[in-house]
Parts: structure tokens; sequence; C-alpha cells
């Protein structure tokens, strides 16, 4: 009979455990976009390097050569096309202008504190001198940085997109619980669907203007007008998903709930919800991807505060450094539709290891 050293069987314990945990970080580094850290943390734990080394270069090294190669391209033929505004810039003239713009804003925020500095000293002058009544607080009204217009135009979606969730997932659950319900939303869904926002504005505009006839309330006019766009371009996928995910629920879940006599309220929380999860939460992602799209498109037609005034602004701008903000503002755009993605598969991914847990 042969020994076993206690100390090997310790060590294959704790490498064991150490796979645990890797495996277990797998999962979020997945939803995160950072699938490659589980290869180089395998690789660094001694689990078969060679494969490790494979599997790092098709998660992180074949993206990056792809990413050079397109800098690359875009570097040597891009700067050729000529048009009204010059060459359109490489990626040196887009990057100096990230530069620009984050120096605008720094210049912007250092006038606004001195701004509210001045305010301040004016005030306590005037309550030295038993004025109180002259008493003036003002808001700065200098233009907006580019930082505030990002967080302008993730403010504005979001509340669209909320809105647009709270009207979908109820009425998809609705439609998927009850084939008289589906039949009475289903010609709403296939008229308004595919209607552009472009059709949208003008009226939201107009029912906005009638209704909301303040512009000194919790919200602007502008704030509104751009969220209800979204809403109504936005809900659609997350009613489709929801209705179907909810249709798609075994028939035998359903007879349990009515031999237990299952109130509707609890039959939706405890059976509905938990297995059509995966499916709102796909119509969710959809919904705030299309909405980020629809909202930038708004943004640039109605002029109303945000990422796509800015494009607007410095193409009626004409400058030589235009075409490279506007180029700035294209990968804000992209990366930040890409973050809201990440955001919801996040989300789900915790929404939905809490249920199956």
């Amino acid at each position: 009979m042969t020994a076993i050293d206690p100390d090997t069987l310790a060590a294959e314990a704790r490498r064991a455990r150490l796979f645990t945990r890797i495996n277990k970080a797998d999962a979020w580094f997945q939803v995160l976009g950072l699938a490659w850290l589980t290869p180089i943390l395998k690789a660094a734990a001694g689990d078969n390097p060679r494969a490790q080394v494979s599997e790092i270069w098709r998660l992180l090294g074949v993206p990056l050569l792809a990413i050079c190669l397109f800098i690359f391209g875009w570097a040597t033929l891009v700067p050729k096309v000529q048009t009204s505004l010059g060459a359109i810039p490489g990626p040196a003239q887009v990057w100096e202008q990230v530069g620009n713009l984050h120096a605008d804003a720094v210049r912007e925020g250092e006038k606004a504190l001195a701004f509210y500095e001045r305010q301040d000293a004016r005030n306590a002058k005037l309550i030295e001198a038993g004025k109180s009544d002259k008493v003036r607080h003002r808001t700065y009204t200098g233009k907006p940085t580019y930082y505030q217009q990002i967080w302008t135009s993730i403010k504005t979606v979001f509340f669209g997109f909320l809105i647009g969730s709270v009207i979908a997932i109820p009425l998809g659950i609705m439609a998927g619980l009850s084939p008289t319900a589906n039949a009475a939303i289903n010609p709403i869904i296939q008229i308004f669907k595919p209607v552009s926002p472009l059709a949208w504005l003008p009226i939201v505009t107009m029912v906005v203007s009638a209704v909301y006839a303040t512009n000194d309330g919790m919200f602007s006019k502008s704030f509104l007008v751009s969220a209800i766009t979204v809403t109504l371009c936005s809900l659609w996928p997350t009613l489709i998903n929801t209705a179907l995910g909810v249709a798609s629920i075994d028939k035998d879940l359903i007879s349990v709930s009515k031999v237990l006599k299952m109130s509707t309220y609890s039959k939706i929380t405890k059976l509905v919800l938990p297995s059509a999860l995966p499916l709102i939460f796909t119509g969710l992602r959809l919904s705030l991807g299309v909405g980020w799209m629809v909202l930038i498109a708004a943004e640039m037609l109605a002029q109303n505060p945000g990422l796509g005034k800015f494009v607007w602004d410095e193409f009626q701008n004409g400058s030589s450094q235009s075409l490279a903000k506007i180029m700035v503002a294209v990968f804000t755009i992209g990366i930040i539709g890409f973050l809201l993605d990440r955001v919801m598969f996040a989300l789900q991914s915790m929404f939905t290891f809490t249920e199956n847990r």
C-alpha cells in the first residue's frame, strides 16, 4: 500500500480551490467583456499553459490585431478622402480633439467655479450690510461641456427607457397570458413598431408644448421631447419579447398554479416572471440599444441638448476641426452603446443567477 504525502494532498486541494474561484470569476469576466482574463489566470495557475496561450490569442490577440489593422487602414486610406471641410481626419487628429474637448471642459469648469465664488462673495457682502433681500442665487449658464452633453444624453435615454419598460413589461405579460389581450395588442404593435423617430418627433414636440406649458418645472421641454420619443420607439422589443417569453412558459406550470389556487399576483411573480426572465432581458437590451440610436437622431433633428446636438453643431460650424470632433462623438456614441449593453447584460446575469440559486 502506497502512502500519500499529506503535503501533496493539501497542495492539490489548494489548486482545486483556486480553479473553482477562477471558474466562478469567469462568469463575471464574460459579462464584463473580460473573458481573456480567465486563460491568463489559468496559465498562471499552471493549467496547461500551451492551451491557455492559444485561448489568450483567440480572445485577446485576435481582437487587438483587428483593432490595429483598422487603425492602420484608417490612418493610411481615409485621410486621402477630401470633403468640403477638408480631408477626413486620421487617428492622430481625432485623438488631438479628444484632448482639446477635455481642455475645453476644464476651462469651462474653472469659469463656473469662478462665477459661483464671485456670487458667494457678493451675497456675503450683502448679508453683512443687512441687505439679505437682495441676495440672489443664479445658475451658471455658460456653454455646456462635452462631458455635460454626454451626461445629458445618458440621463435622457435611461428616463425614456424606464418609461418604456414600465409600459411594455405589463402589456407583454398580459399579451402572453391572454390570447384575447394578445389579439388586441398585436395590431397596435405591427402598426407602430416600424414608425421612424423622425415621424414621432414633430407629434411629441407639439403635444409636450401644449401640455407642458411652462419650462421651469422638474423637467425641461427638450428633455421630455427626447425622452418620450425614445419611449415610443424603444418599448416594442421589450413588449414583443416579454409576450413571447410568457407565452412560452410550460403549460404544466400554469396547471399547477390553478390546482394550488394561486392568486394572479403570486402566479406572475413566482411562475411567470422567473420563467420568462431571459427573454424579457433580451427585449430590454434590444430596447436600450434602439433607444440610444433614436435619441441621437432626435437630438440632432430637434436641436435638444446632448451628443446629437453636439454633432449637428459641429457639422454646421464647418471649421477645420469639426470633422475630427464629429468622429470623437461617433466613437463616444459607439462606446457608450457598448457599455449600456454590458450594464443590461450584467443585470440579466445577476437576476438569472439569483433566480437559479
